[in-house]
């Protein structure tokens, strides 16, 4: 609907938004810079305002924001939760370091079964993971291939120059032909890892390891700053606001789930503060959840799944190659509660709300893709990022009716089930 038709009923003037990245480095202008590009992109072909400035909350990076749909005006102040800082740290390793990443990585996976499992869910998300193992391996085949390509020539030369001059120069020729091959691999590996930007191995082999490092367990730095983020959010919940909204995207779906269950169960979500509610987008909580040492997340998603303190939508779109596209995260976790009420599982169907050029032009950036959730369709459905975060209904009140995708996957497939370590 646009701004000039029918009004609709309201239950959200003012929100706070928390926004959860997933494994990135980068610093989080680059959340606000989206927002404000594609929030003007959706405004223009839905037909509402939209409107950004400078933040009004103190601490935290992120953006104040105005807007008029449907005939209602509402303010929002967004805000990110950083974790970049310990993902940089997370990714400050070596060439040899990574590769010995690769082999720990790849065993967790491999040794224990979850990566088989995790095949039987959604086969873009594991070909995504199993990338990275694939391309530093082609690199460092290549690079000693052409290593030894320098070794053999060498010795050619030295055995040309040895009957020329009538002097054996073999053992030498061994040693300059080993300094060649070691200089040349180490020279191409290195020149691989400048090229990452463009290739995205070692950034993607860095970011599986470090939910494989502790077997699915959150590494001592990252608990430090969930807590942190608890306290952010439960101090916005005794705000003057209508909607308290929480968004984690890909890999920051699963920190969300840990931190709002840490909430409730501490009884920090009062019954009369302003609605609670959590909108998941190209999760991957299996590729943590299905790990044997993965006990926390699991009783997290179980407990959470079941509370009335807050409304849970899952939102993912099978067009995304690096999500579990409508993959129930407790449910294929195999940790359901006979009380289950969440998450809400549907599609935000990129081949639909997408045109056929659009689409065809995104198709296969499949980064990109895995943004999408967070930026303007031109034949918008009833998923809105913008509606959703900057409009006048609450998540509760714009999905109340909405059923789940009929396409879920919403059967247990974990080997590993346990909630308690």
């Amino acid at each position: 609907m646009g701004a000039g038709q029918t009004e609709i009923p309201q239950d959200v003037s003012r929100r706070r938004v928390f926004y959860i990245p997933g494994y990135d480095p980068i610093h989080p202008r680059r959340y606000r810079e989206l927002y404000r590009k594609e929030g003007a992109a959706q405004a223009q072909v839905s037909g509402y305002q939209i409107d950004l400035s400078p933040k009004q909350t103190g601490g935290l990076y992120g953006w104040h924001v105005v807007s008029a749909m449907d005939g209602q005006a509402v303010t929002a102040d967004i805000e990110v939760l950083v974790w970049s800082d310990i993902v940089r740290n997370s990714m400050s390793t070596s060439i040899l370091a990574t590769y010995a990443q690769l082999v720990r990585t790849a065993w967790e996976y491999i040794a224990t079964g979850a990566l088989r499992r995790l095949m039987l869910l959604r086969k873009g998300p594991v070909i995504a993971a199993l990338y990275p193992i694939g391309m530093l391996l082609l690199q460092l085949t290549l690079a000693l291939v052409l290593g030894w390509a320098g070794f053999v020539v060498i010795n050619r030369l030295a055995a040309a120059f040895s009957e020329w001059l009538g002097v054996g120069l073999e053992s030498a020729a061994t040693v300059a032909g080993l300094v060649v091959w070691a200089v040349t691999t180490w020279a191409l590996l290195r020149w691989f890892k400048k090229k990452d930007g463009k290739i995205f191995a070692y950034y993607l082999m860095h970011d599986y390891a470090y939910s494989a490092r502790y077997h699915g367990a959150n590494p001592p730095e990252l608990e430090a700053r969930m807590a942190d983020f608890g306290e952010i959010i439960a101090k916005a919940l005794t705000d003057d606001v209508d909607e308290v909204l929480v968004v984690g995207h890909s890999s920051g779906a699963h920190l969300a789930v840990s931190i709002l269950a840490d909430l409730i169960r501490a009884g920090r979500v009062p019954a009369n503060g302003p609605k609670l509610a959590f909108l998941s987008l190209g999760q991957v909580v299996p590729m943590v959840s299905f790990l044997r040492g993965a006990h926390r997340l699991r009783a997290d998603l179980r407990y959470l799944s079941a509370q009335d303190a807050l409304t849970w939508v899952d939102v993912t779109a099978p067009g995304d190659g690096c999500a579990f596209a409508l993959c129930d995260p407790v449910a294929v976790s195999g940790v359901a509660p006979a009380d289950k009420r969440w998450p809400l599982v549907f599609s935000a169907q990129f081949t639909r709300s997408l045109s056929p050029e659009r689409w065809k032009a995104l198709r296969w950036k499949f980064f990109r893709l895995h943004f999408q959730y967070l930026c303007a369709f031109d034949r918008p459905l009833d998923y809105d990022y913008f509606r959703i975060t900057a409009g006048p209904l609450s998540l509760a009140t714009r999905y109340a009716d909405r059923p789940p995708s009929n396409s879920r996957i919403d059967v247990p497939v974990s080997k590993y089930t346990s909630i308690a370590a």
